[in-house]
């Protein structure tokens, strides 16, 4: 409802009464206004018709939503199931183009807006969480193995040429065939038993570094949470584990890893 809707909803609803659905109107569009100003995490948190206000809005932007379209476009997105489509607010062109991840969708600005305020808000979320001077986030539709696998690969361009080790506290197999698909090597940290859990042999990646030398290691591959009685690595302590030159520490959060 627009204001020139909502002028003409008087005709048909006393004046009064369209003035206060125009106000609830205004509010949730206020928290979408801000949203788009800031680009960080609202303070507060919205309510669910908020949330689908904005992903209609959104939604309505894409070309294969627009009134009247026939949808037989080369690259017009088409949803066979309207099960599918309606769990997804009919938004079907997913994001980035050919070689560019991040690039705009040509037909689907919602979408794309999307995109970009995802990453924007993780962006934030990890500076909220203490991991300050991130630069940019990307969230990318990628299972857990694939993303390791490519955060691997990224770090070997910056690391001298000789590192190929990468040290790994242990957990579950996802982080071997990651570390294997990447063609590097592993180099398993046993987990030291302390009381009821198992916890980071700081002390052992260090002497690990100095043996293999900082230069020939990769990273430290470690886990920020996981199930019991495995407990979380000490990422922190892994970052500063060497005096001279600390291999980078690589922290993943997924539990089933």
């Amino acid at each position: 409802m627009n204001a020139e809707n909502l002028l003409l909803a008087q005709n048909l609803v006393s004046q009064t009464y369209i003035n206060q659905g125009r106000d609830g109107i205004a509010r949730r569009q206020n928290l979408i206004k801000s949203l788009l100003s800031n680009r960080r995490l609202p303070e507060n948190g919205w309510d669910d018709a908020s949330i689908e206000m904005l992903l209609q809005d959104c939604s309505n932007m894409d070309s294969n939503n627009f009134v009247g379209n026939v949808g037989v476009g080369e690259r017009e997105a088409r949803v066979a199931s309207a099960m599918v489509a309606t769990r997804h607010y009919r938004m079907a062109h997913g994001i980035g183009r050919s070689g560019d991840v991040a690039a705009e969708q040509p037909k689907a600005a919602g979408s794309s807006l999307l995109a970009k305020l995802c990453n924007l808000l993780t962006a934030d979320a990890l500076n909220t969480a203490g991991l300050h001077d991130l630069g940019g986030a990307s969230v990318l539709p990628l299972a857990t193995g694939m993303t390791v696998t490519m955060a691997l690969l990224a770090l070997k361009q910056k690391r001298p040429a000789g590192a190929r080790y990468v040290l790994w506290p242990r957990i579950k197999k996802t982080c071997i065939k990651a570390v294997v698909g990447a063609g590097l090597e592993l180099v398993v940290i046993p987990n030291l038993l302390v009381g009821e859990q198992l916890e980071t042999d700081v002390a052992l990646v260090r002497t690990t570094i100095d043996e293999l030398g900082a230069d020939s290691i990769l990273c430290v591959l470690s886990t920020t949470s996981c199930f019991a009685p495995r407990g979380p690595d000490k990422v922190i302590e892994l970052v500063t584990s060497h005096p001279v030159s600390s291999p980078p520490a690589l922290p993943t959060t997924v539990p089933d890893m």
